[in-house]
């Protein structure tokens, strides 16, 4: 990979990867002369994902899946700076973020930043930008490894930096985090099966939740979250969400039929 001879920083940019294939072409495109080198660290894909990457120029490692924390941590260890910016094969840098991260990597890092957090926006399947309002999470993206790392954990992958060493990355990064409705309900059991293995404590007001909770995550994703901007597909997506938190519910207090 060559970067911008501009580009004072070096930096590795890190992505984990399983059947990729429809989608990490973009995100390999938006990081484009920002980086100087790519790992790739795929857990077994099938469908040309790592064709794909390796004619991109990136370097592709495979690691059995053990859990999110660990494979981001192995991209890491495999880096060769020590500045690290982690990407989803679903996320991708705007012109505005790769405009203003190329401002940031031509000057110097203040030495009590370690790391610059970013809004991380949704963007439904089939299209190319955001719906009005849409939702968005804060995440720390581009960090020092020396300084900070991502947790050894299967389901919390988020590298904590205190907010007096926190920068903050004003652009966003696109995420397209589902391909459709199934894939939202296959993506989420998965998860909530990982955090099984570590959330281990049953609590006695889970029956209650269980009645009450799916309301209130409704109420949450659709007007707190503002999926009632994206219209019928919206509603959709809130509902479905509200629908598998009882499903998260029942495998936490019933952990023999987790299991099964």
């Amino acid at each position: 990979m060559k970067p911008d001879p501009a580009l004072r920083r070096p930096v590795t940019c890190t992505i984990i990867t399983k059947n990729e294939a429809d989608r990490i072409l973009r995100c390999l495109e938006s990081v484009r002369g920002l980086v100087s080198e790519i790992i790739v660290v795929d857990s077994g894909s099938t469908d040309g994902t790592l064709e794909i990457c390796r004619d991109f120029g990136a370097t592709c490692l495979h690691r059995d899946w053990e859990g999110y924390g660990q494979q981001k941590r192995f991209a890491e260890t495999m880096a060769s700076h020590d500045w690290i910016l982690n990407l989803d094969a679903d996320e991708w840098l705007t012109e505005a973020t790769r405009a203003e991260l190329a401002r940031l990597l031509a000057a110097p890092i203040p030495e009590d930043i370690h790391g610059f957090e970013f809004r991380i926006t949704q963007v439904y399947p089939g299209d190319a930008r955001p719906r009005p309002f849409a939702d968005y999470h804060t995440y720390v993206r581009l960090y020092d490894r020396t300084r900070c790392r991502f947790p050894d954990s299967a389901v919390f992958d988020e590298v904590k930096i205190p907010a007096a060493h926190r920068g903050r990355i004003r652009a966003p990064i696109f995420h397209q985090s589902i391909r459709s409705i199934a894939h939202l309900v296959e993506k989420n059991i998965l998860y909530y099966r990982l955090q099984t293995g570590e959330v281990k404590k049953k609590s006695p007001l889970t029956p209650v939740r269980i009645a009450f909770e799916p309301l209130l995550v409704f109420f949450k994703y659709y007007f707190m979250k503002r999926h009632v901007t994206g219209g019928v597909y919206g509603f959709i997506v809130a509902i479905t969400i509200a629908m598998l938190r009882t499903y998260r519910l029942a495998i936490l207090h019933f952990p023999k039929e987790r299991t099964r």
